[in-house]
């Protein structure tokens, strides 16, 4: 077919324009639709129709605003416009040819999951590849430094704006620490890469699970387990079973949540964990016990969290990873999972002391904490101050990429339906529905 015939996507020439290759880089559908319209002839009912959208919401978006940050509606321009998913930081899509299998079996954990992506010739990886290749083992201790001030870097972006933009570089670092681990014979440089590759793993797995990807984010989680396994890190190990036991909160699998939990406590315990470590596990195991709506086990949770939390001292040995958990961060998640229990009453003061505590640079944070304030306030029949903290809420969710923030706000706006005769509510409520088209 030729380039001046239409085809079912954009031509592969735009789509290897390098301002084309930074706008799905950064999921900037604005530019993305103007380019397809300026250098490739799709004009807005073209692209309307390909990604089933209306023209005047195509029209919207190419003058940016609203930004598009759900999941479904990004697979939609993926799949109408022909976008191979590894430039918006997709899976590959269905349509795209078969990756080069890994060689080797594949670690699972539990059932079956969905195949983890791969390194392949396509445009994309080549330049990892010949990175790789060309940094052979001259690997030295300025290199993983700067490779683990990356991932700090990452995990603070992540924070301040979430993780969708930032997906293509860690993956692609992902693969670069990998092809260069292969060709490392000194045991201890392995050993590091060993640990940073997990790192990178993890976070490209919060990525997706951020995104509301759960299977690849599983895949990921799961790839991260393999690489800390190899060096037995234990507290890594621990961090990874807890993200899994959050996701599964997430999934309605409260069982799951719990088991896992209970296992990264286990495995932390086998090298003795830090405080701040076992308080962050029992949280998760209350987060687990709280979506099952068990009250006991999960007050028993919760109070264990916190007698872990007391036993912190100044000199412990924390992974970098944790610190985080601090004395805001355990105030929030008992107000969480006491809100999960349906105690507004005990819930809404401990979220409201956090969010005063909390740093503003933490976006996605705030987004998150606020819409668990604003829940709690409902159930109290705050109804106007409600919709004023989901109102802080939505205006945060519009300068992250979050999927599971807007989710969050759907699912406030469901619980807003006894109040819709009230303006303010619906008001808010016609405003999450636009922010999640």
């Amino acid at each position: 077919m030729s380039e001046s015939t239409p085809s079912p996507g954009l031509p592969r020439r735009l789509l290897a324009d390098p301002e084309m290759v930074a706008a799905c880089a950064e999921r900037d559908f604005a530019l993305i639709f103007q380019l397809a319209k300026r250098k490739g002839g799709f004009h807005p009912s073209r692209i309307a129709r390909a990604c089933e959208l209306t023209p005047s919401r195509v029209g919207e978006v190419m003058k940016g605003r609203p930004k598009i940050t759900n999941m479904a509606v990004i697979e939609r321009i993926a799949d109408g416009l022909r976008i191979p998913g590894r430039m918006l930081g997709l899976a590959d899509r269905s349509w795209e040819p078969s990756p080069i299998p890994r060689q080797g079996p594949t670690p699972a954990v539990g059932p079956a999951r969905a195949p983890l992506p791969v390194v392949d010739s396509r445009s994309g990886s080549d330049l990892d590849n010949i990175l790789a290749i060309a940094a052979g083992t001259r690997v030295t201790p300025n290199v993983l430094r700067s490779l683990q001030a990356s991932i700090e870097d990452y995990w603070r972006r992540d924070d301040q704006h979430g993780g969708e933009a930032l997906r293509p570089a860690v993956i692609g670092q992902l693969r670069y620490v990998t092809g260069i681990m292969r060709d490392t014979a000194d045991p201890n440089y392995r050993r590091s890469l060993h640990g940073i590759a997990a790192e990178l793993a993890r976070l490209t797995g919060w990525t997706y699970f951020d995104a509301r990807q759960y299977n690849t984010a599983q895949g990921y989680f799961t790839e991260s387990l393999r690489f800390a396994r190899e060096i037995d890190d234990r507290p890594f190990i621990a961090n990874v079973l807890a993200c899994l036991s959050l996701q599964s909160t997430y999934q309605d699998r409260a069982q799951d949540a719990i088991t896992l939990a209970r296992a990264a406590q286990d495995s932390a315990r086998l090298v003795g964990g830090t405080p701040r470590l076992m308080a962050m596990l029992s949280m998760r195991e209350a987060f687990g016990h709280a979506s099952a709506h068990d009250q006991e086990p999960t007050h028993r949770a919760i109070t264990e969290a916190q007698q872990h939390f007391e036993r912190i001292r100044e000199g412990d040995e924390d992974p970098a990873w944790v610190e985080y958990f601090d004395h805001t961060k355990l105030t929030v998640d008992t107000g969480i999972a006491l809100g999960q229990l349906g105690d507004a009453t005990a819930a809404e003061p401990l979220i409201a002391e956090a969010l005063r505590a909390e740093p503003t640079t933490n976006l996605r944070g705030r987004a998150f904490h606020s819409f668990w304030l604003a829940r709690t306030q409902l159930q109290r029949r705050q109804v106007e101050l409600a919709c004023a903290t989901a109102t802080e809420a939505l205006d945060l969710a519009a300068v992250i990429e979050s999927p599971r923030v807007v989710a969050h706000l759907q699912e406030f706006r469901h619980l807003l339906k006894p109040y819709r005769a009230n303006a303010s509510v619906a008001t808010l409520a016609d405003r999450i529905t636009s922010a999640a088209s």
